[in-house]
This record gives structure tokens, sequence and C-alpha cells, in this order.
């Protein structure tokens, strides 16, 4: 294939560089300042182009919407499972490589096909069904206003570090019966393993963190989602426990944490969500449709393997070499309106066909009660830096800030024991709490528990967050309610009144089906004005108590 000339100001390349061995890097700093002019060079090719994942890991990167759905929707000629990869099996990819644990085989329901996909997703889809989406939003409400009063009276913050890394996990541990102190190993692995930065270490003590919770929940299970998934009648290993337990939480945490942070610079710093609602703008979740459309938290990934030579798009894709979905660059396909996506989700961001994410409410649910909570507490928040200074993380897969530094007008904490701190109200909602559905993370079962680093952007007080969360004594404890004490699970305390458990009451309606993925027509219309004021201050305060009224 030849290499058409990169365009003048091609981040990936000056125009009198060759282009690399084995296509374009999206591993260096290049690619994650400007990945668009990345994309609109590699249209050159077609509908995929030939890329480098990262050192001697070459790929081809599906850039077409609708080569893109080919893929995803065609199970029978472009596999999932890894073991057909052959580089890999030739030897050509290091030991040691970064992308292993984002690409190489492991037995959970992203990298398996057919029978094996259905049981082990299906294990995973009972046990998310099972979740109580209002405890999950009391819960995440708490826990963000936890954070928020470690740095609500210094009148600044990084909220990559003080908000948005930690935030997510706060949430899991409690979803997943996690202990508290686990948080600063879970932080370092997950980290470690979507940045490339000492992969095989992060990898090697992400694995030995949830063995250790694997076992603990064999001998003391509780109501949580680490308990379901092991009495699921699929009778999952202690092998693919672990597996399905990195995929979950990894998917779950470091995406969300690219969500929440990424609707937060573009609330921020686009002039159609800055102004009062009077004037126009677009509420919070609106701003999350345009970030899952634009600058989706997973950018590059849905690794496929094509089962024989295919062919498409015109490109030709040779067996066992990884084909890469650029959900960034499809979702942005010039071949696509860019008009009227306000309100439609035919995105690509949650994936398509068998894989597409079955939880794509509840990781909706985090984000907008996170960036609600946020804008509701610090209503005058504002960039520390342009916009177009902000810092991104290198890396093939993610669209992830480095940091997000802000400022605003001190505000003094709550003191303990008001009635922000107290249990939070019922909410209704449709939401199926649990966590996104996507992939990081190649356990090797064994490996003894390394000593493990200090957590990646964590900041100081990152350790002490997971250990003054608001039920990190009693991690199962939830969302208010009037019933009287239950009988507590083996292992655990017999549940106080005005306590519930994120075991729900009554069954939940399945998972709602998910969006099509083909562009319908626009489905917005214009809101009318909430609010008459003016300024900074009532700015978010009157969007967040509209969207509560809605």
């Amino acid at each position: 294939m030849t290499h058409p000339a990169p365009p003048p100001g091609c981040p990936a390349h000056n125009a009198d560089d060759a282009p690399a061995a084995f296509g374009f890097p999206l591993y260096d700093k290049e690619f994650a300042t400007d990945p668009d002019a990345v994309y609109a060079h590699l249209r050159q090719y077609g509908a995929a182009a030939p890329v480098e994942l990262y050192p001697g890991v070459r790929a081809t990167l599906v850039t077409s919407y609708a080569a893109a759905l080919d893929v995803l929707r065609t199970p029978e000629t472009f596999s999932k499972d890894p073991r057909r990869w052959k580089d890999l099996n030739r030897g050509v990819i290091a030991p040691d490589s970064p992308a292993l644990p984002m690409m190489a085989y492991r037995p959970n329901a992203l990298f398996t096909d057919g029978a094996d996909h259905a049981r082990l997703r299906g294990a995973i889809n009972d046990s998310l069904e099972q979740v109580d989406p209002v405890a999950l939003r009391g819960y995440v409400e708490r826990s963000a206003d936890v954070l928020i009063d470690r740095f609500a009276a210094l009148g600044e913050a990084d909220l990559v570090r003080d908000y948005a890394r930690t935030l997510p996990l706060l949430v899991f541990n409690e979803l997943f019966g996690s202990p508290a102190e686990f948080g600063d190993r879970l932080v370092a692995g997950m980290s470690g393993i979507f940045d490339g930065v000492d992969a095989e270490r992060a990898n090697q003590e992400l694995t030995a963190c949830l063995l250790e919770l694997v076992a603990l929940k064999r001998s003391r299970p509780g109501p949580d989602i680490t308990s379901w998934l092991m009495s699921h009648p699929s009778r999952l290993t202690d092998e693919e426990m672990l597996h399905q337990l990195v995929l979950l939480m990894g998917a779950g945490t470091e995406p969300q944490l690219n969500l929440i942070t990424n609707a937060l610079r573009l609330l921020l710093s686009d002039d159609r969500f800055a102004g009062s609602l009077a004037g126009g703008s677009l509420p919070v979740d609106d701003a999350l449709d345009e970030v899952l459309w634009t600058d989706p938290p997973m950018a590059n990934y849905a690794v496929h393997f094509p089962v024989r030579d295919a062919e498409l798009g015109g490109v030709t894709l040779p067996a066992g070499d990884p084909v890469v979905i650029s959900f960034s660059a499809a979702n942005n396909d010039p071949a696509l309106a860019a008009e009227h996506r306000t309100g439609n989700r035919a995105h690509l961001a949650w994936s398509a066909g068998p894989h597409t994410c079955p939880a794509q409410s509840p990781a909706r649910l985090i984000a907008t009660v996170a960036v609600e909570k946020l804008l509701d507490r610090l209503p005058d928040l504002e960039l520390a830096v342009p916009a177009g200074q902000l810092p991104w993380r290198p890396g093939p897969f993610h669209r992830a800030l480095a940091a997000l530094p802000v400022r605003f007008p001190p505000v003094t904490p709550a003191p303990a024991g008001s009635p922000r701190h107290a249990a939070p109200q019922q909410y209704p909602g449709p939401q199926q709490a649990g966590p996104q559905y996507g992939a990081p993370g190649h356990p090797a079962p064994g490996h003894p528990a390394p000593q493990h680093a200090a957590p990646h952007q964590a900041g100081p007080d990152a350790a002490d967050a997971y250990r003054t969360a608001p039920s990190a004594a009693a991690p199962h404890s939830a969302a208010a309610s009037t019933a009287a004490p239950r009988t507590a699970a083996p292992g655990r305390p017999a549940e106080t009144p005005g306590e519930t458990s994120w075991q729900p009451r009554q069954p939940l309606p399945p998972l709602p089906a998910p969006t099509p993925s083909t562009r319908p027509a626009a489905t917005s219309t214009a809101r009318p004005p909430a609010s008459t004021g003016t300024g900074r201050s009532r700015r978010w305060s009157s969007l967040v108590a509209w969207l509560r009224g809605r």
C-alpha cells in the first residue's frame, strides 16, 4: 500500500518525513494533542489505514462510520479472539509490549465469540441487573460531596487528580464490595495499563489486587457485583472471575474518568454551554452526547481479527492482523451530516453489534451526577488556563486529559452531619446501574503482588479519600429507606433502619435496548427558557435546578 503524503501541519509527521514503517504512530504526544488532524490524513487511505499502536505493533485503523459498522456487526468475518493475532503468535510482539494488557487474549466477554461470549456476557448482564440505580445515584452524590469538600475552600483544583479520577473508584469499591484500601492499587494498575507506562508491572499489581478480592468474596460473599458473578448459574471459575472483574472495573473507571472530564472541559469552554438557560444553552445531558460524538472516552478500540483475508471499503485486511475501530474518527466521518446531533445517540462511543456496551445508562448516570454535583456546589467554576493549553495523556486507545485545572471563589464546606452529608433522597429514574462495558488489562494469574507504585496522578490525598468516603467503614450501605432491618449476608453486619443494600427489594426491569447504530432523524426540540437569571453564579445553579425538576 502506498503512503499518501502527510498534509502540511500534520502532527504525526512533518511534510518532509517518510511515513513510519508500520503506519502512523498513535502513541506519541503529537497524536494526543491533535488526533483530528491525524484522522483527516488517514482518511486519504480510504475506509481504513495502517497505524502503529505502540512501537512495533502494527494494526489497521477503521476511520469510516459505515465500515466500522460492517466490522462490528459481522462476527463471522471479524473475530474478537486475539489468539488469531499472527504477529503475536510469530513472536514479533515483545512479551513486555504495552499493547498486551489491552489486546492479548483473556477468557472474558470482550475477547470471546459465539457460545463462550454468550455465557460470559449473560453472567455480566444478570449481575448488573441486580444493582439498584437509586442507590447508585445516592452514592455518587455522597462520594462527590466528600471529594469536593477537600478542595472547595482552596479556590482551585485539578479536576482530574482531585475529583474525576477518584470518584469512579469510590463508587466501584461500593459496587464490587471492594475493601477501601484497594483503591490506591486499582488506580495505579488501571492508569498504567491505559497509559502504556510500565504496563507489565501495572498489570501484575491489578491482577494481584483482584485475586485478593476474588478470594475475599469466596469466603465472605455479600450484596455486590463480585458475589453475584460468583453465584451465577454459569459457574465462573476463579480465572474467569478475575478476567470479568478486570474487564468491568477497567471499563467503568478509566473511561468514566474521561467521560466526566471531557464533559466538564466542554461545559467550561464552549459558548453553547456557557450561557444561561434563557440564553439558549444546552443542559449537561446534551453536553455528554456532544462528548460521546466528538471526544469519546475510548477513542480507538474494539480490536478485531479477520478470520480470513477480507476487504473493507476497498482496503485489504489480512487474516490475523489487528483491526481497530476508531470510534472518534467514525463519529466524525465527513460522510455523516454534523447537524442535529443534540439528542441523537447513533454515535459509536458504546460500540455496536454483539459487543455493544450493556451498561450505557449507568455510565451516563454516574457522569451526569458527577458533573451536576460539581456545578451545583461551585457555580462560578472556570478553567484556570485556556482550553487549548490543556494537556492530553498520550495513548492509542483513550482520549484522556492529563489535568483539568480550574479556579473558583472559595466555598466553606458544610459541617459533618449537615443535610448534604445525610443519606440522599430517593430519586426516580429508569437507569440500570452497573459499570461501562469495555476492556483494559491482561491479567497474569499466579503473579505475586509487587510493591505497588503510587497512584498515577492521584495526589497525596487520594488514599485518604478512599478511607474517608461516607461508607468506608460499611461499604455496602446505600440510599435511605424506611424498611425494617433485614438479615445480613454471610460475613456482613445486619443492616440498620434507614439503610438499604445494593440488592434491590424487587427484581428490576431488564436493561433498555441499546441505541441502534444507525443515524435517526433529529430528535431534539427547542427547550423553553427555565430561568431569566444572568451572571456566572446563577448560571450553573439554575441549570442544575432545572435538570432536577424535569
